[in-house]
């Protein structure tokens, strides 16, 4: 036995009783192996509940010394002649544990990964905090790491202690105002969370890991270790494709998908599909019909499945409601091999009050501002990220980089980028806080995002980045070294909302409102835009598309067929969500499907095949892609026509050799014999009519027209078109030559 006052050497009586009441904030300090004055080494480990524990020759087994029990907690010491790498050998009630000792390994964390956290500049920041599995001096395990800096004691938690944060408490990196440890043995898929201490000693609610990988699926709450191996990628030539692409010369045409509720199992209770199932039906789905990417709302980890992931807790880990970070992984390496991009919602602007996650994460206002004029979304009851904290910052732009790096996604989509930009968004005058120069603008949000989007551009220069931004605050998809935001496209909801406008009237007064759709072309070059027409136009008592529409049920068919038309023809990338492309009747719903069993019916058939057709036609002509982002792609053939409520656009390629005439007519009138200029002499051929009979129309519209030498809208050259009732139709005009495609 050993000399129990050389085991309790340096260590006094109220440090032992604040350890074994797990308020000690520097275990290390009396746990693990320590050399005391004598030359002679003791050993300690708390053990709350064991009944004996031996120290062991790591290398042979042998047993170097039994450990007295020095408090009736349960701390074990002993003592050693000279310094061995040891084991301990513990003997619980129903079990013996041999284990390496966490309290015998040096710190972990290196002197530059704990000032670039403070920098906020360790963009992989998953690989130095969270939970990391790794071998250390030939032991495997796991290193738990965590920012805190104002606890007063952590711990890490789980199955493997029986959520005792008595058992395992960290060690503090004061520098950085990191804890972490090594748990031996440890392996992929243990649950566990962090037990905090704040400041002055009170107990705080357990908290997920803010860097974990993967969780579990809701409404459980714990993290879960997740696998440090990488996945094995077979996306390479899509990978080495994308890193040449032009995303802004070429067609970009997004499917926007609920993971959740694109198709339940019927048969299964209504379950959601996992990745690997949405892997063999939807990715077919969406190449079939001729969409470039595939945008998810946000799939980080999010408590609450009503907030369609707009609310993140976990912004490292993929959501567990579909499978593992592998399954989803897997799903992109698909998407990939299958023709498709995908694009993440991401959400840096604010997170969910649940105590279990980032809210007061130490007892302090650490993610969050503490004043709720800067730190409350009314809106949506939510905190709002401090962006004057470096290591905040460091944290979300950690986050994008992950999805990009470690999941291979093609881009983000930022959500909310207007609330981050204004800091009187959305409040009343008198309670929120003015800038440094008395402005409204957030400065740190601005700085935020040109930061972003730099270090994604430098890291990945394929990546888009697009902001789903409402105002009209300038600049945002400049380059930042040009002063502007960096994004490199932007949701056009000015054009969404103003041509939902037009559309919803009645066609008898689309005249009075003829502006709504041809205002768009005043700002469409400004910045580079996306039309679209997303989840939030579907929900919340806003009605479904088709809905939206007036009519009867045969006129709401047809108004939105020529509306994708014109949407199609329209200058801007393109952005559809799911069940939109069927004339779905019912609003979105995040509990149920789409309602694919619509699809019996051939006018909602045809609608489908109408926006095939349309990806199929905006990828192969370049003409339909090169003045999505530069003017000289544009001309407007017929845009003052109001009393008729027709339009006409003119859409180039780069070389003018190819020409489409895109003609709507927003009436249920027909309109025979309508005369239109355009600048080409020679055939313009029909290559696309909305009320062609299969898409559900009654093919009343022109075919093939040649020009008269007949002057019409100030061009010398004109066709004398058919325009049927509530239609678009597309005349492709060639120079004679071979056509070229896009695609």
């Amino acid at each position: 036995m050993s000399d129990v006052a050389d085991i309790r050497s340096g260590m006094d009586a109220g440090s032992m009783q604040a350890l074994v009441e797990g308020r000690h904030g520097d275990p290390f300090s009396i746990l693990g192996m320590h050399q005391g004055v004598d030359g002679r080494y003791s050993v300690r480990a708390y053990l709350p509940g064991a009944l004996r524990v031996e120290i062991l020759d790591r290398d042979s087994a042998r047993v170097l010394a039994s450990a007295d029990l020095i408090h009736p907690a349960g701390l074990f010491g002993a003592t050693l002649a000279e310094r061995n790498a040891y084991y301990l050998r513990i003997q619980w009630p129903d079990a013996v544990q041999v284990t390496a000792d966490p309290y015998s390994f040096a710190p972990l964390l290196g002197d530059l990964d704990l000032h670039l956290i403070s920098q906020g500049t360790h963009y992989n920041l998953s690989k130095a905090l969270g939970a990391n599995p790794m071998t250390i001096d030939d032991v495997t395990g796991v290193r738990f790491a965590v920012w805190a800096p104002n606890a007063s004691r952590v711990s890490v938690v789980g199955d493997f202690n029986a959520w005792d944060g008595r058992r395992h408490p960290m060690r503090l990196r004061p520098q950085a105002g990191v804890w972490e440890i090594f748990l031996p043995h440890i392996t992929v898929g243990e649950r566990y969370k962090f037990e905090l201490a704040d400041r002055v000693g009170n107990l705080l609610p357990q908290k997920a890991d803010p860097v974990a990988r993967a969780a579990e699926p809701a409404p459980s709450t714990a993290s879960v270790v997740a696998s440090s191996e990488p996945f094995r990628w077979n996306d390479h030539t899509w990978m080495d494709n994308c890193r040449n692409a032009d995303h802004f010369a070429k067609a970009l045409s997004i499917y926007e998908v609920h993971a959740g509720s694109w198709l339940r199992d019927m048969e299964d209770g209504g379950r959601a599909l996992d990745w690997i199932e949405l892997s063999q039906r939807l990715i077919p789905y969406v190449s079939e019909m001729g969409f470039t990417h595939i945008e998810l709302l946000p799939i980080m980890e999010h408590p609450f499945g009503g907030s369609w992931g707009y609310q993140p807790l976990g912004l490292f880990a993929p959501t567990g409601r579909h499978g593992t970070p592998e399954d989803f992984a897997y799903f992109v390496d698909r998407c990939h091999q299958g023709g498709l991009g995908v694009i993440l919602d991401w959400v840096p602007a604010h997170f969910p009050t649940d105590v279990w996650g980032l809210a007061r994460f130490d007892g302090t206002a650490l993610y969050e501002h503490e004043d709720p004029r800067e730190g409350f979304h009314r809106d949506w009851n939510t905190l709002i990220y401090n962006l004057g904290r470096n290591e905040v910052k460091g944290f979300l732009i950690a986050s994008a980089l992950e999805w990009l790096d470690r999941y291979h996604v093609d881009g983000l989509r930022v959500d909310a980028v207007a609330s981050m930009l204004y800091r009187d968004y959305s409040r009343p005058e008198g309670e929120w806080i003015p800038n440094r120069y008395g402005g409204r603008e957030n400065l740190e949000a601005i700085e935020f995002f040109k930061h972003l989007n730099s270090i994604v551009h430098d890291r990945f220069p394929y990546a888009l980045m697009i902001a789903e931004e409402s105002t009209a605050f300038p600049s945002i998809t400049k380059p930042a070294a040009e002063g502007g935001l960096g994004f490199d496209m932007k949701w056009n909801m000015g054009w969404m909302h103003d041509t939902l406008h037009y559309m919803s009237d009645d066609p008898v007064y689309r005249k009075y409102h003829h502006g709504s759709m041809t205002f768009g072309m005043i700002y469409a070059y400004s910045e580079r835009f996306i039309l679209p027409f997303s989840h939030d136009e579907v929900v919340h008592g806003k009605g479904s598309m088709l809905a939206k529409m007036p009519g009867n049920p045969s006129q709401r068919m047809a108004n939105l067929r020529a509306l994708f038309g014109f949407m199609w023809g329209h200058p801007g990338k393109k952005l559809l969500f799911m069940g939109d492309e069927i004339g779905q009747w019912s609003e979105w719903s995040h509990d149920s499907s789409v309602e694919w069993d619509l699809l019996d019916e051939p006018s909602h058939a045809g609608l489908q095949r109408l926006v095939r057709d349309l990806n199929r036609i905006y990828r192969h002509f370049p003409c339909l892609q090169h003045g999505d982002t530069v003017p000289d792609g544009f001309e407007w053939a017929v845009a003052d026509d109001a009393e008729q409520s027709v339009f006409g656009m003119l859409r180039f390629d780069a070389g003018r050799r190819l020409a489409i005439l895109v003609i709507s007519n927003f009436t249920p009138i027909f309109r025979g014999g309508y005369r239109v200029g355009v600048p080409f002499p020679g055939l313009w051929r029909r290559i696309l009519d909305t009320d062609d009979s299969v898409y559900g129309g009654a093919g009343l519209g022109s075919g093939d027209r040649l020009t008269d030498d007949l002057s019409a809208h100030g061009r010398r050259q004109s066709l004398l078109l058919d325009l049927a009732p509530l239609s678009t139709a597309m005349f492709l005009f060639e120079d004679g030559e071979a056509m070229t495609g896009g695609e």
